[in-house]
């Protein structure tokens, strides 16, 4: 879920992320590697997690760096084109963001690439997306519950919430080793699923020392010994920003849309309904969605329409309609008892893609997608 839909994860995360210019550019691996171990006073996995739970968080700034080697085949890089949503790229490659967080109703982040500058921005009721590349913003008010807030993409701690949400029967808590992350010392708490038939090995969390905050979040796959995916501080400051820091200017010559408070954000800016719905999907055409399996090993099966002949997406349409049909052609085609279709796997997950319009997806390999897919 996006941080900045969760009221309770505010109280203690990093800053919501969405928004503006990225300090540095993209930066190195290295970046990651932890300093020497510090000598940290002993604490269980219990007092770690309730010092997570109960921690306070006023203010902050920082600059977070992602990388994923998720083993995806090229052509994954493509989707986020394909479906307008550059946000999408975030699956491959290292990327760098710059955060700031002044409380649960100021928020700002910034993603920069090659091609420009994508921001989001939040102060109060007022969200702010600006692109660069395309010099326009889109503005809207929040209702005055302060739901409905758009997503945006994890940091360290919003990408730890999800982690912490699957501790239960079927997960292992202990405590790893000290480390320094950011210039500041850290425990870290190790997540491992019973279950050995999921593909996620191990999730690695390290806890600010003092303010208790994710500062690094990693995820190993089975039988590999570096994150295949990992977020984290390589800088960070506990004070409050600046207000002017969550106020929008906007530049010269920017297109400005004002957004319908009703309708949500949607990929690349476009606008759902309240039901979050595409313009011009009824209501009959919503996913039908159920879940085979429990815990790390859950597998999601949606039926999404007829996928057959493009690979999941008809050709001849609006150029990105013809992208994503190229992108999903090329997935390997794969067929059983269950039927046949078109299969997308990595380190940690797999996703198969029906001919008779159905998605299936989880941590898993793609045999168990196989037995979830004659249901």
């Amino acid at each position: 879920m996006s941080v900045m839909k969760n009221r309770a994860v505010l109280r203690w995360l990093v800053p919501v992320t969405a928004g503006v210019a990225v300090i540095g550019g993209g930066a190195a691996v290295g970046t990651f590697a932890a300093g020497a171990d510090p000598a940290l006073p002993p604490r269980s996995a219990a007092q770690l997690l309730d010092d997570l739970r109960t921690s306070r968080l006023d203010g902050l700034s920082g600059t977070v760096v992602q990388r994923a080697d998720l083993g995806l085949p090229p052509i994954a890089a493509l989707a986020g084109k394909a479906t307008g949503n550059e946000l999408a790229g975030l699956v491959t490659g290292t990327h760098t963001l710059r955060v700031w967080y002044g409380g649960e109703d100021r928020q700002r982040l910034a993603l920069v690439d090659t091609l420009g500058e994508q921001d989001v921005l939040r102060n109060g009721r007022d969200v702010w997306t600006w692109s660069s590349r395309e010099n326009t913003a889109v503005h809207r008010k929040l209702p005055t519950d302060g739901k409905d807030l758009p997503s945006a993409p994890a940091t360290p701690a919003d990408a730890a919430q999800q982690a912490l949400a699957a501790i239960d029967p079927t997960t292992a808590v202990t405590v790893g080793r000290s480390a320094t992350v950011a210039g500041r010392d850290a425990y870290e708490l190790v997540l491992t699923p019973r279950d050995k038939a999921s593909l996620v090995h191990q999730v690695r969390i390290a806890l600010d020392a003092k303010e208790h905050v994710p500062l690094r979040f990693e995820v190993l796959a089975d039988g590999q010994d570096e994150p295949a995916f990992e977020v984290a501080f390589t800088q960070v400051d506990f004070r409050t920003p600046d207000a002017d820091q969550f106020r929008f200017n906007p530049p010269p010559g920017v297109k400005v849309t004002e957004e319908s408070t009703d309708a949500r954000p949607g990929p690349a800016g476009k606008a759902l309904g309240k039901d979050g719905t595409a313009p011009g999907r009824a209501d009959g055409q919503r996913p039908d969605v159920r879940t085979v399996g429990t815990g790390w090993t859950t597998v999601v099966v949606a039926k999404l329409g007829d996928m057959a002949g493009a690979g999941g997406a008809k050709a001849g349409g609006a150029p990105d309609a013809d992208m994503l049909a190229k992108v999903l052609g090329d997935l390997p085609k794969v067929s059983g008892d269950w039927g046949s279709g078109r299969l997308l796997s990595g380190k940690l997950f797999s996703v198969l893609l029906t001919d008779d319009g159905r998605v299936v997806a989880g941590l898993v390999t793609p045999e168990r997608l196989y037995q979830a897919a004659k249901g």
